[in-house]
């Protein structure tokens, strides 16, 4: 597994897949998160000064970059965009957005297609079943995308740039601190015309995305903090239909369809109170958190599909830390209550709307002693819509004298039916099934690091995952009629491989990062589509003498792979394999002075044809430009 965390020395080049104390809010509910280096689970970071230096615009372009993760996306930018963790499903990763939870309620899964970098934000992953603490969707693992605080990032800060595709772009930032309020107020824009994403096409399939984040947090005294999050997302994005006439040689496949576009719009918020007694050693949280999307696309006749859905959620969750500097305990319980509402907006979709219930209890167990840390979670979720659920999870770490750490993990997780497959879509083209039951999981993993040197300026590590995922729900098409049905396999389907990373600095003015992922997901002997067997980074940056040049280069490698292309007129898929790709990005920035740089990068410098979906193609080599400024 690859560990990206940053250590205070390494502040500035801080997006290193290394062990280090940076602490993981997302391996724990207490609230009060967890050293790197002394979680049992996969985990890595992608900090800010990262995000910054390989210039990112799009989040799931960088997530490309972190052991166990495959990215696929529909056509251009702004396109659907699915993240698959260890050979998961897309709709198995549980997606956090400053703590709320993101994902489409009517999907059942986020899409990272919609989620544009914010100027100032940090990104973990972790890996491996998390249902003992978040429930259902907690699969394949969860990513929570954070936003700094004005206290974590204070100043006034603003961006933009313009490129190739008839690309402009641009962020702004202020935050800062006062006294016992801080604030952070950020918002960013990425408008693209786009290019042709059918093969042989001309129509060039272009978007617009926005996103704004407003934080704020109140600390009266030392004992008490109150703090609110408002997020807005917008994305209006071109799309593509595939051919559907059966006498047309092209069926099946991407092609021009001018006037075809969609539309996503959602809001997230956060109030959380947070009450610390006992010298700091019990600390108690009430949080109330919202999710509320619409999605609707449309074609040159009007509204042709559509959907909307809430999430609301609360949660009160109690840590109380006892014992001694050399051994402490944490002993962690929340309650979470939630509820779901669906609704489709398709003009002759299945009428009403429908919601769903859930309560979930937490208990975790965490011991920290110097080297040493174990933990152990469960979870038991009380659903008025399927069977009740029962999730664990333990783990241990330990650091030798010699710079190795070994580390393992073994826990459950559970995937609940959404309502696109519980009601269906449309009668005669999505059938939906009442009885499925829920997806679930169990899954275990061992990694080995090696860190050298005094400061640990090199890291080696691996680490072997094995899970396998019951009642699996997969899309059936009986005949005669061949409609769409969802039903659970009677059999298993079955993950697993290696995660292995280098990281180094060998002198203050290189830095370099590679992941490597070995993967084997197959379904009754078959593999899985959209998850290739081999995956691999690399992430090189060189600095000046005064650091105020970097020059960063990108190498990512994306193995062959399989997908289901429904050329068939029967509307049967039919599995197509997928051409491995090599992409390069090279980028640089200048400090012209402390408050300006100039930056440029060129994407995809070797101009690689390649598709990570069936019959869409990709973007040629592109290069961008920009300003920026730091008050």
């Amino acid at each position: 597994m690859a560990l990206a965390t940053a250590t205070p020395a390494l502040a500035e080049t801080a997006d290193s897949e290394r062990p280090g104390d940076e602490i993981i809010v997302t391996a724990s509910r207490s609230g009060e998160g967890i050293e790197a280096d002394q979680l049992g689970a996969s985990v890595s970071v992608i900090d800010s000064e990262a995000l910054e230096r390989r210039q990112t615009r799009i989040i799931s372009d960088v997530l490309r970059d972190v052991p166990g993760v495959a990215v696929t996306r529909i056509g251009a930018v702004g396109g659907q965009t699915q993240i698959r963790i260890r050979g998961t499903e897309s709709n198995h990763v549980l997606v956090l957005i400053d703590g709320i939870e993101a994902a489409d309620p009517y999907q059942g899964e986020y899409d990272f297609g919609t989620l544009i970098a914010d100027p100032a934000a940090r990104i973990e992953v972790l890996r491996g079943q998390q249902s003992s603490l978040y429930g259902s969707d907690a699969i394949g693992g969860v990513i929570n995308y954070i936003t700094l605080s004005g206290r974590e990032a204070p100043g006034l800060s603003a961006r933009i740039e313009g490129g190739s595709f008839g690309t402009i772009g641009g962020g702004a930032r202020a935050a800062g601190a006062t006294g016992n309020f801080d604030y952070a107020i950020s918002g960013s824009y990425y408008g693209t015309d786009g290019y042709p994403t059918a093969r042989g096409g001309t129509r060039d399939v272009g978007s617009d995305s926005i996103g704004a984040t407003a934080k704020a947090s109140w600390t009266p005294s030392e004992a008490f903090k109150l703090t609110g999050v408002l997020r807005y997302s917008h994305t209006n994005a071109d799309t593509n239909n595939s051919e559907f006439d059966p006498a047309s040689p092209l069926f099946g496949t991407t092609v021009d369809s001018p006037g075809v576009f969609f539309k996503n719009e959602a809001f997230f918020g956060l109030l959380s109170a947070q009450l610390t007694v006992l010298d700091g050693r019990w600390v108690n949280t009430l949080s109330g958190r919202f999710a509320d999307t619409k999605r609707k696309g449309f074609s040159p006749f009007g509204l042709d599909y559509g959907n909307k859905g809430q999430r609301y959620k609360g949660s009160f969750t109690s840590a109380l830390s006892f014992g001694t500097d050399a051994v402490t305990h944490r002993l962690t319980g929340a309650v979470d209550v939630e509820r779901e509402n669906f609704q489709t907006l398709t003009p002759g979709g299945f009428p009403g709307e429908k919601h769903a219930n859930n309560l979930g209890v937490v208990g975790q167990y965490e011991l920290l002693a110097g080297d040493l840390s174990l933990g152990a979670s469960g979870r038991y979720d009380d659903n008025n819509r399927f069977d009740d659920a029962t999730t664990w999870r333990v783990q241990g770490s330990y650091r030798l004298p010699t710079g190795t750490r070994v580390r393992a993990a073994y826990g459950t997780g559970v995937k609940n039916p959404g309502f696109f497959d519980l009601y269906g879509f449309v009668d005669g083209t999505y059938i939906g099934n009442p009885d499925l039951k829920p997806e679930k999981s169990e899954g275990w993993e061992a990694g080995l690091e090696q860190s050298f040197g005094t400061n640990d300026w090199a890291t080696i590590g691996a680490t072997w995952f094995d899970s396998r995922l019951k009642n699996e729900i997969f899309i059936d098409y009986p005949p005669p009629n061949f409609d769409a049905t969802p039903g659970n396999r009677t059999t298993d389907s079955k993950q697993h491989g290696i995660e292995a990373f280098v990281s180094a600095r060998p002198i203050p003015q290189i830095r370099f990062d590679l992941a490597y992922t070995w993967l084997k997901s197959k379904e009754n002997g078959v593999a899985e589509a959209r998850r290739p067997k081999h995956v691999a980074s690399l992430n090189m940056t060189i600095f000046s003498a005064d650091q105020r040049f970097s020059g960063t280069l990108t190498v990512r490698y994306n193995g062959r792979a399989t997908d289901q292309a429904f050329t068939d007129p029967s509307f049967i898929p039919v599995t197509v394999s997928m051409k491995e790709y090599v992409l390069v990005n090279l980028g640089a920035d200048y400090k012209i002075s402390d408050r300006f740089s100039i930056y440029g990068r060129v994407e995809n410098l070797l101009g690689e044809d390649y598709e990570e979906v069936f019959s869409f193609a990709s973007p040629g080599r592109a290069a961008y430009g920009g300003v920026r400024v730091r008050f």
